[in-house]
């Protein structure tokens, strides 16, 4: 039996770890590699007992990219029936925050798909980078619209026009990246990150994830609005009540995710 090319773990007590799993091929995303993380990561949604989830690699890569040898010979039709857009869609809806640990390699749709992901920690070693252009496509799994909007059009455009990869230093200056620690911490500052998340109210933190992807492409009186409406629904939560108790109380809060 081959191993799988996704493992799911459980780290901590609410946390998820979704490994990719083909270090032979520097963990490039293969339609099998897309589905199982688009299965996990819905199932991973619908769990009550998981609050946070990792989503990562191995030390030398997180993904290199996409499968080319299951693309080159691909048409445009073929394309289309693949629906990877839909894969894309499904990865990016998980609605538990998720964190992306990043080592080694994060290109073209390693880097795309961190992109879904919350927040991302990277390695001091990490190279993030678009190189599509060099084999005569663009980015697909959203590079072109999501680094846009993270670190804004004019470094957007060098990015994906050169193909030129980029170091973590400079990614977390720009915008990319949450976080630059050592190689050897990358997982386990993830792991301890997710925890910490884990332990807080879980509809407030699902509303801020709700709240922050649905505001950024609305106008700022929109998204106003949608920020107000969340904060007025969790003043019906058992959550609410039990965490300004024991704000006021000086004890730690027990949230229960109702």
């Amino acid at each position: 039996m081959t191993n799988p090319v996704v493992l799911l773990e459980r780290p901590a007590d609410g946390v998820a770890l979704i490994r990719i799993n083909r270090p032979e091929a520097r963990n490039a995303l293969n339609m099998e590699v897309r589905r199982l993380l688009a299965q996990y990561l819905t199932a991973a949604s619908e769990d009550a007992a998981i609050r946070c989830i990792v989503l990562t690699g191995n030390e030398k890569s997180f993904a290199a990219g996409a499968d080319i040898k299951e693309m080159a010979g691909m048409g445009a039709i073929e394309a289309m029936q693949r629906g990877t857009d839909k894969l894309w869609r499904t990865t990016a809806a998980c609605t538990k925050p998720v964190i992306a640990a990043v080592n080694g390699f994060a290109l073209g749709g390693g880097c795309e798909l961190a992109m879904t992901c919350d927040i991302i920690v990277a390695g001091e070693s990490a190279r993030f980078g678009q190189p599509e252009v060099k084999i005569g496509i663009i980015p697909g799994g959203g590079g072109t619209q999501r680094l846009t909007r993270a670190v804004g059009k004019y470094k957007a455009m060098r990015i994906c026009l050169t193909g030129d990869l980029f170091s973590a230093q400079e990614a977390h200056a720009m915008g990319l990246v949450s976080e630059v620690v050592p190689d050897v911490e990358v997982e386990k500052r993830a792991v301890a990150m997710a925890t910490q998340i884990a332990e807080l109210a879980p509809l407030a933190v699902q509303q801020i994830k709700e709240v922050i992807l649905a505001g950024q492409d609305a106008s700022l009186d929109a998204a106003l609005r949608l920020e107000t409406k969340a904060i007025q629904v969790l003043f019906a939560s058992q959550d609410q009540k039990e965490g300004m108790a024991a704000f006021i109380e000086k004890r730690k809060p027990k949230f229960q995710g109702k």
